[in-house]
């Protein structure tokens, strides 16, 4: 693993640069390189930081200092107050991040949280950082979100959007769909070689044979068979009330849920603080903490603040694993 893992900066008023400064010094000496793509007026002068001029240079020196691809804000950063003057840099951030790693100098994308209320102000035409990411990429409409912790994996099969919408736009071919890339990422970035997939149910007790609802008997369902058909191992529509429990988790390897909160809720409870945010069916890996800006509990590039790292420590080895583990499945299929 010689290429080293692109960090971009996030919302520079939240707690991101914070993160960055107090990983970086907690994995300096673990060989998990990774360089970090931010203005360096916000790591303080209590973090020694090299700028650098491409990630090639980032591991002859991270065990003395942060590497850093500068960029500037252009209006001035108060912690926990966001601007959208500063929303160029942040998107610059991540389009330099997909940049390195398409182009193979980086192994993988890692992304501090942002705030889309922030970006969105300042004329910012996507969603998130999952549409942003498959745009960049030349793959919207392939991505697919994973929230991931050591008890439990989930993908959506809609993300953004309002529930009811979630619930009107729900179809065989999006679940078919969703539980290939799903299936096909466990084979090749997470070494299974037989994936078991689990599909969860839309309404009370997964319908009750069509009493409580009649999407599992005229959507999931078909989806299920149709899967089973192509030689995936795959079972639902699983009630979703009791499918993410300690008995259920260990009959499969991922869940797909059928709404956002349907499948972050349960990770959530599991692991706030160690859940990552894994953006599948793209052409690079990508992972991010799975929390917010926090800007309530940001602070200053002197200062040390209540954020926990363990999301973030967690979404750089989650991509390191991920890559290292790509780059064999690759090999043997060569």
């Amino acid at each position: 693993m010689a290429l080293p893992i692109a960090l971009t900066m996030g919302d520079p008023a939240g707690i991101g640069p914070e993160l960055t400064r107090r990983v970086w010094s907690n994995l300096k000496a673990s060989g998990r390189v990774f360089f970090w793509i931010g203005d360096p007026a916000l790591l303080g002068a209590n973090t020694p930081y090299r700028e650098i001029r491409h990630p090639s240079e980032a591991a002859s020196c991270f065990v003395d200092a942060l590497p850093v691809l500068p960029l500037s804000c252009p209006e001035p950063v108060y912690s926990g107050c966001p601007s959208p003057g500063n929303a160029v840099t942040v998107i610059e951030s991540i389009r330099k991040a997909v940049h390195y790693t398409l182009e193979g100098a980086a192994s993988a994308v890692v992304t501090n949280p942002i705030a889309k209320h922030v970006l969105m102000a300042s004329g910012f035409p996507h969603p998130g950082h999952t549409e942003f990411l498959a745009a960049l990429c030349g793959a919207t409409g392939q991505e697919v979100m994973m929230l991931a912790c050591p008890e439990l994996r989930v993908t959506l099969t809609s993300v953004h959007i309002p529930l009811k919408k979630a619930i009107d736009t729900l179809s065989t071919d999006r679940i078919v769909a969703v539980s290939r890339v799903t299936e096909a990422s466990l084979r090749r970035d997470f070494g299974l070689p037989q994936p078991r997939l689990a599909v969860a149910g839309l309404n009370p007790h997964a319908g009750e044979n069509g009493m409580m609802g009649g999407e599992e008997m005229r959507i999931i369902q078909p989806a299920v068979e149709a899967l089973r058909r192509e030689g995936m191992n795959v079972i639902g529509p699983m009630p979703p009330d009791t499918m993410f429990s300690a008995a259920a988790r260990p009959r499969y390897d991922a869940a797909i849920c059928l709404y956002h909160d349907q499948g972050l809720i349960p990770v959530k409870t599991l692991d706030m603080a160690g859940g990552v945010n894994i953006t599948l069916g793209l052409p690079i890996i990508r992972t991010s903490p799975d929390h917010g800006t926090a800007f309530d509990i940001a602070v200053g590039p002197e200062e040390t603040g209540k954020a926990s790292i363990s999301s973030l420590l967690s979404a750089l080895a989650m991509a390191h694993d991920m890559a290292l583990q790509r780059v064999m499945s690759d090999a043997q299929t060569s």
